[in-house]
Formats: C-alpha cells, structure tokens, sequence
C-alpha cells in the first residue's frame, strides 16, 4: 500500500515595506561624495593620459610636450577671456580723446565755428561715463573785413554719459553736461581791430552715437541742444537788472540820463539761449591702466618668463 504525500502548506512571504520604498522611480540617487569622486577621477585619468603620452621620451621631448600643452591651455584661456570681453565692450574703458565741435567743448559763430579740444573719459561697468574736456579757440583773421581779427579763448566742460547696446560695436548714448556751451564775438572790434570774444556757459544734452568694440579706438558724434541761463533774460533801457554778456551800454548812455542797450553780436538780438549743436569726436583707450582678462594673462606670463629666465642666469653663475 503507497503512502500519501503530505500536502505541503503555502508559504505567504510579504515584501518588506522598505523594498517598496526602494523601487524604481527613475530617478537615480547619487551620494553626496560622487562630484569630488568624479573630479578626482578625472585627474587620475589626465595624469594616466600624460604619462602614456610621454612614455618613451627623452627629458628634452617630454620638455617640449609639457611647454606645448601650457601654450595650448593658455590659448584656450585666451580665447575664452576674449569671448568674456566681447560680452560687454564698454565697461572699465578709460578714453583719450581729442575733437572739434561742442563737446570739446567750442560750438558758435563768427567766421571758426568749432573749437578744437582734448577730454578724458571713463567709462564704469554700469555703462555710465563721466567725461572732462578743454578747449581752445585759436586767434584768426577775420572772413569778412581783412583789417580785423577774432579774439580766441579757452573754455571747458564736465559732464556724465550713459550708453546703451554694451554687446554690439556701435552705442546709442545720451548726454548732460555743464560748461562752456556757445561763443560769438563784438561786432565792433576794439582799438587794435581785434573783435573780442563773448563765450557763454551753461547746460547741453546730447544724443551720441560711438563706436566702442574690443579693440582701443573710439570714435563718436554728437547732436544736442545747449542752454545758457544768462542769455534768457535780456535787459531792458534804463534796467540794468541782468548781466547777459551779449548785451551792452550804447554810446548815447554816456549823455543820456537812461542807459540803452544794444545786441553785441551781428544781425541778432543778443545770443539765443538755445540752440543746436554737434561735434565729431575720436579717442584712444589705453589698455595699460584697464586691462581686460587676456592682457592681464599676457602680463602674468611675462613675469613668469623673466623669473624664469633670472633664475637660469643665476643657475649658470
């Protein structure tokens, strides 16, 4: 007679709650140490690289290989320090400039127009420049009447800037600034035939338009409007309460008991107080004072050859 199997009993084995929690998410959890991990694995295959590069080279080729492989990386540096630079082309710009024109800073009349002059301007890394400028007018011969002459002058002028479009070669800007804003000179000329020169001060605003890249040239032209507080107000006969310069005592005053007055420059009454003026402007930035990245870098590598070499002086002695 067979003997019956015993029925075997099910076994109910239930998942820990914790292999749940561990499925598969899709995400993939990384320790805290991996990035240095991999940072440092990175190394040790560089250095494995190099030393299998360099197997077999005599101490002269290995010297070669290295000096190639820092020329390289200095170039790639380079390059990358350009690319930063021509993000922005207009901060840390220290300018020479020199130009003609109501900026520098002569705009008027009487036969020489514009003054010739010379500024400095900086230019920060929030785009806003403050600029000085000073200029002259030379003594000339007048264009109408051979026996006189036009008195010259200096004047100057202070003032700030904001440009825009830091990323592109050509800059839109805008301008204010105070100083020497306008000149014409008497209409009647002195003892010695000179006429002399009348030269006003006030303020100007300007539209700019510059053009500014990577490299060190500056060029610039500008269009604006001045206004001279002292020629707004004209003086009346018998009132001298005003001192507008464009203005003076006729002859008659003397022996008469009320004062006149008459325009001091030809076929106008006075000085306007406002009015439209333009230069034209060209400058120099000296990358020796802001140096941008890669100069620093060209500077740097200097020393290191001049220690470098100063040291092998010393170790052939």
């Amino acid at each position: 007679m067979k003997k019956k199997a015993a029925p075997v009993a099910e076994k109910t084995v239930d998942a820990p709650a914790a292999s749940a929690a561990n499925a598969d998410d899709g995400f993939m959890s990384v320790p805290e140490s991996s990035s240095a991990a991999a940072k440092t694995a990175d190394d040790d295959d560089e250095e494995e690289s190099v030393e299998q590069s360099t197997a077999g080279m005599t101490a002269a080729q290995r010297t070669d290989f290295f000096s190639r492989k820092k020329f390289e990386e200095e170039q790639r540096l380079d390059e990358y320090a350009n690319s930063e630079r021509r993000r922005d082309w207009l901060k840390d710009r220290l300018i020479f400039e020199v130009g003609l024109g109501s900026r520098m800073p002569f705009m008027g009349e009487s036969g020489m127009g514009m003054g010739l002059g010379a500024g400095i301007e900086y230019i920060t890394r929030w785009h806003i420049a403050a600029f000085a400028s000073f200029g002259m007018l030379p003594k000339v011969k007048d264009s109408e009447f051979d026996y006189m002459k036009l008195e010259g002058g200096t004047g100057y002028k202070i003032g700030l800037n904001y440009y825009f479009f830091p990323k592109i070669p050509i800059h839109l800007g805008l301008s204010a600034s105070y100083g020497t804003v306008y000149f014409d000179h008497d209409k009647e000329p002195d003892a010695e035939g000179l006429r002399s020169l009348i030269s006003v001060k006030g303020f100007q605003f300007d539209v700019l338009i510059a053009y500014l890249s990577n490299e060190w040239y500056y060029l610039q032209f500008s269009l604006g409007m001045y206004y001279a507080p002292k020629l707004s107000k004209k003086p009346k006969d018998g009132d001298p309460s005003t001192d507008n310069p464009s203005f003076k005592k006729t002859r008659d005053s003397q022996t008469e008991a009320v004062d006149k007055y008459t325009s001091r420059v030809m076929d106008k009454d006075g000085i306007p107080d406002r009015g439209l003026v333009f230069g034209i402007t060209i400058g120099y930035a000296l990358p020796e004072f802001f140096p941008d990245d890669t100069e620093k870098r060209r500077r740097q590598r200097e020393k290191e050859r001049s220690k470098a070499a100063a040291g092998a002086s010393a170790w052939n002695r």
